[in-house]
């Protein structure tokens, strides 16, 4: 069997790894536990009674454990290889056991929980996945937090292998293409002149995208509680927010632009008051710069693992004390992004890892994971999902809360998606400096209901 080597974007996630900075993504799903099965009734009584053996969670870790074994995708682990020196690839898991995998946690409190697990890097030595079941005390809903490694799979490549573990999955992915043959040596050597003029113009997008980065520079004015503390804890913090869709779109119709557009708009607006009220001067200067992933997936064409993703970088307008002027700077913001395309412009970063050799990522890999507070200040991502209704042993998905990668030396992370009629805030932050995370996230809420008295 051929090995196949981690591409050059996911080796860089593997290579960029530190024990105070996991590079994995997840994903909180909230479900509705399932009604409990009646049981039989001992003697007379009014009718059948819930089964008291009868365990939602208890139930969804079995299931788990079961299906996982069963998707090969999470039965693959990293090694590193020979050659190309600085190579990794993806072997099978010869001691793959799924209770290394899937655990069932009773906890007081599930977003808590969420947040230390979140700070715990994956074992390194196994499949670089992990579902931690989150009991909680209310029996009537349960969660699980879901792991996976970024050099395993983007936003949606996760949505994908998650699908494969729940009742019935939708069709969130198209086949994966096959690898194609090695040439003959002797095609090869007739199509030399042709090998090198291409490897001449890769060397110039490199160059031009390189220079695009550079020319970013080292961010201006960015506030201080966006930087992490010098002296990092590890900690994290995890918080979730639910809004309803009907209202952005409302904005989006009178505003114009797109979804996106409102829902980044959002957060730049949630920024400005939560920083004013923690009782900071009013923010002035150009704003952070976010780093805004793009998927260079095509529909229908999506691969079963791994990474396809480019970026665009923006200035959020947290200065701007209008909301419906920080809106039309996000839209002309991404409209001016959008016409550069996703291969070019600063944002672009995640494409100079194809232009680097193994080796490069194996040696600069902390000196990449410290660069990135140089390029970007926040990352605001954006995962679609289906409108399939995900469930588990019964039990429905009523809540989907993506959980973005933080960055070293960056405090927050923002990631949302929309699901039933639904969007979905997901929120990871530094503790230490960040212990207001909670208001943060009802700073969403009030923005949002700003934006919708704004355009009534």
């Amino acid at each position: 069997m051929a090995t196949e080597h981690l591409s050059p974007l996911d080796l860089a996630f593997w290579r960029i790894e530190s024990a105070a900075h996991p590079m994995h993504l997840g994903a909180l799903a909230v479900f509705e536990a399932a009604p409990q099965a009646p049981g039989p009734v001992a003697g007379p009584g009014p009718g059948p009674e819930a089964d008291p053996g009868c365990d939602p969670a208890l139930r969804a870790a079995e299931l788990l454990t079961a299906r996982c074994v069963a998707v090969p995708g999470l039965r693959r682990r990293i090694r590193d290889v020979l050659l190309p020196v600085g190579a990794a690839a993806w072997s099978p898991d010869a001691d793959f056991d799924p209770a290394r995998h899937v655990f069932l946690v009773r906890t007081a409190d599930p977003q808590v929980a969420a947040g230390t697990l979140m700070a715990r890097p994956l074992d390194r030595d196994r499949a670089p996945w992990e579902a931690h079941v989150l009991a909680g005390p209310d029996p009537s809903s349960f969660a699980v937090l879901f792991k996976f490694h970024h050099a395993l799979a983007d936003g949606l490549g996760a949505l994908a292998l998650a699908a494969e573990l729940f009742d019935e999955g939708p069709p969130v992915r198209g086949p994966a293409r096959p690898l194609p043959a090695p040439a003959p040596t002797g095609s090869v050597l007739r199509n030399l002149p042709g090998i090198l003029a291409a490897r001449v113009q890769d060397v110039g997008q490199a160059l031009e995208i390189g220079a695009s980065v550079a020319r970013a520079g080292l961010p201006l004015g960015v506030p201080a509680a966006l930087t992490a503390v010098p002296a990092r804890t590890g900690t994290r913090a995890v918080a979730g927010l639910a809004l309803d869709l009907d209202d952005v779109n409302r904005i989006r119709k009178v505003a114009g632009g797109t979804v996106n557009d409102v829902l980044i708009a959002l957060v730049a607006g949630a920024l400005r008051r939560w920083l004013v009220g923690r009782g900071g001067p009013e923010p002035v200067g150009p704003g952070p710069r976010a780093l805004v992933p793009v998927s260079r997936r095509r529909p229908g064409r999506a691969a079963k693992y791994g990474n396809r993703l480019s970026g665009y970088l923006l200035r959020l307008p947290i200065a701007e004390s209008d909301p419906l002027l920080r809106l039309d700077r996000v839209r002309t913001g991404m409209d001016r992004n959008k016409e550069v395309g996703p291969a070019r412009g600063a944002g672009a970063v995640a494409l100079l890892a194809d232009h680097v050799p193994p080796l490069g990522h194996r040696l600069g890999g902390p000196l990449v994971a410290q660069a990135a507070r140089l390029l970007f200040d926040i990352l605001v991502s954006s995962v679609p999902l289906p409108s399939f209704t995900f469930s588990l042993g019964g039990s429905r998905v009523r809540e989907v809360y993506p959980l973005a990668p933080l960055a070293c030396g960056h405090s927050l992370a923002v990631a949302v998606s929309t699901y039933k009629g639904t969007v979905h805030y997901g929120l990871v932050a530094d503790a230490a400096a960040v212990p207001d995370l909670a208001a943060l996230a009802e700073a969403l809420r009030a923005e949002l209901d700003m934006l919708v008295r704004e355009m009534s």
